[in-house]
């Protein structure tokens, strides 16, 4: 059954109709991004190691839950995918409500944290993907870039929402606000995702996970290398900022996020303009720089902009790469290769959290940083590899 295509300007409102739903997720996700670190190393008295576990644990889970979220999308159809995550999200407000009344008992706190984290991850992995997989749907294959810059401008913009908004009700109201506006968000995501119209399950043969995985590696090797610095700025920037006693930490993931939706919306069309290769190098090589400037940076207002300019950078690599890795498989397997493309970045975020706390306790906060340049550095190299790879093979079919 071919595809419905319709009119280039009618794509972008039903893209946003969709991916409405990745804001809610995310914006789950975010509320308590700001907070949890600081409450678990400062209220409840773990290290920043544990700290920077019970952030990762949810990309951990996010990780392990994405081949079953790809049989769901591919099967099931993508609509059904949001509809369990949405519902999974507004679980995880219980569990975190929860934990707000157990303060007094640490473990037990933190254990409800870890599960309620768990179910975040595995929820993140159905409505992430699966509002792709829906927005494709909806909208065609040749518009697949579209769909994952909006995507990503939904889940980020959440994000930089979320942290402060977090910041802000645990202050005013405590750390019950946060479970119960996640519970919130969960319900409302449900209500209005139960009378939109479901994309159509694409027929066709359905290759192994593990196999559309390798077709995918490389592009999401690249995308794990360009992450790391993401994470590195989500987990710790909160506890850098208070080593340093500068204010308005979760500023910085404000900006990042705002920095990281403008770079989408002025600079996304290049993806199929020029390729997915080439914007993905040129953007590896901004996230680098910024994340250089945050390791050197002796005052906030040049942290700042090193964080401003590592959300700008880092803002097209997923779907730069992400595009070259769809078009490896056929339509049939579109959600499993958004799953397993997605894995690498569920991955790359579930080791930043305890690797880079490691790296925090033996050489300093500010090493982070440096750190996590080295890992940009590496995907722009790996990028660069992938791309003359990639116009060796069009040549030679062409002289074919």
């Amino acid at each position: 059954m071919p595809e419905h295509r319709p009119s280039s300007l009618a794509t972008t409102p039903q893209v946003v109709a969709i991916v409405l739903f990745t804001f809610i997720g995310y914006l789950s996700i975010g509320i308590p991004l700001a907070v949890l670190p600081g409450y678990v190393h400062n209220e409840l008295g773990f290290s920043t190691v544990i700290a920077g576990l019970v952030i990762s644990v949810q990309y951990l889970a996010t990780l392990l839950s994405r081949p079953t979220a790809s049989r769901v999308i591919d099967n099931l159809g993508s609509k059904k995918a949001v509809m369990y995550g949405l519902f999974g999200c507004g679980l995880s407000g219980v569990l975190m409500l929860a934990c707000s009344f157990l303060t007094h008992l640490p473990w037990m706190s933190l254990a409800c944290l870890f599960v309620g984290r768990l179910v975040l991850g595995s929820a993140e992995s159905l409505v992430g993907s699966g509002s792709i997989g829906w927005g494709i749907g909806r909208v065609g294959s040749q518009n697949t870039a579209k769909v994952i810059s909006w995507n990503g401008i939904a889940s980020y913009g959440a994000l930089a929402i979320g942290a402060p908004l977090g910041v802000l009700m645990v202050k005013q109201l405590g750390l019950w606000s946060m479970g119960a506006s996640i519970i919130l968000l969960g319900a409302l995501g449900l209500l209005l995702a139960w009378p939109k119209r479901a994309a159509p399950v694409v027929a066709g043969v359905r290759l192994p996970f593990l196999r559309v995985l390798g077709k995918v590696f490389p592009h999401g090797a690249g995308l794990a290398l360009g992450s790391i610095g993401f994470g590195t700025i989500a987990t710790f920037i909160t506890l850098y900022y208070a080593s340093r006693d500068w204010p308005d930490a979760a500023l910085t993931l404000s900006l990042f996020g705002a920095s990281f939706i403008c770079a989408r919306l002025l600079f996304g069309h290049l993806i199929n303009r020029i390729g997915g290769f080439r914007v993905a190098v040129a953007c590896l090589s901004v996230e680098t720089l910024g994340l250089l400037m945050l390791w050197l940076a002796p005052t906030p207002g040049l942290a700042l902009a090193g964080a401003a300019l590592s959300g700008f950078g880092f803002s097209l690599v997923f779907p730069a790469l992400g595009v070259e890795a769809v078009n490896q498989v056929s339509a049939a397997n579109r959600g499993a290769a958004v799953g397993a493309y997605s894995l690498f970045i569920d991955l790359s975020l579930g080791i930043t959290g305890p690797l880079v706390g490691a790296v925090a306790a033996g050489f300093g906060f500010a090493s982070m940083f440096l750190f996590a340049a080295g890992a940009a550095a590496c995907g722009l190299v790996l990028s660069l590899y992938l791309y003359r790879q990639a116009r060796r093979m069009r040549q030679s079919a062409h002289q074919s």
